[in-house]
């Protein structure tokens, strides 16, 4: 089954880790993150939402994705939300402007996704994995 949404792949380890975005209708080369070719995708009108894994490095694999998407604020201006689903439940974590839309920002949610299922399966407790 082939992904309809842009999709965020993670790449290396550590400090030395990159990202690119994979469009599934676009010929186009991957974008790279917090470069300016991430920040003008981002600002597109035709990008309203992409695919992030939450990935485990602990197991080695991706255990789901958060959506991020695009939402219009009613002052104006449009903001990023990422969301996740549990079970029945739908996780929601604001994300802010473009701008604000790193890879390290990304990288932070995506763990604490990770540490709210392990929480929810009895896994390590959120506050041990987020380092407060």
């Amino acid at each position: 089954m082939s992904r309809t949404i842009p999709t965020v792949w993670l790449y290396g380890r550590g400090l030395d880790m990159w990202a690119n975005v994979e469009e599934p209708t676009a010929a186009s080369a991957p974008i790279r993150l917090d470069g300016a070719p991430w920040c003008d995708w981002l600002e597109t009108h035709s990008t309203t939402r992409f695919a992030y894994p939450l990935t485990d490095r602990s197991a080695g694999w991706i255990a789901g994705f958060m959506t991020v998407r695009k939402e219009p604020r009613q002052r104006g201006g449009s903001y990023w939300t990422a969301y996740h689903r549990q079970g029945r439940r739908l996780r929601k974590i604001y994300l802010g402007p473009s701008s604000a839309l790193t890879l390290a920002r990304l990288e932070s949610v995506a763990r604490i996704f990770l540490a709210q299922r392990a929480t929810k399966e009895g896994g390590p407790d959120i506050h041990a994995l987020s380092g407060s």
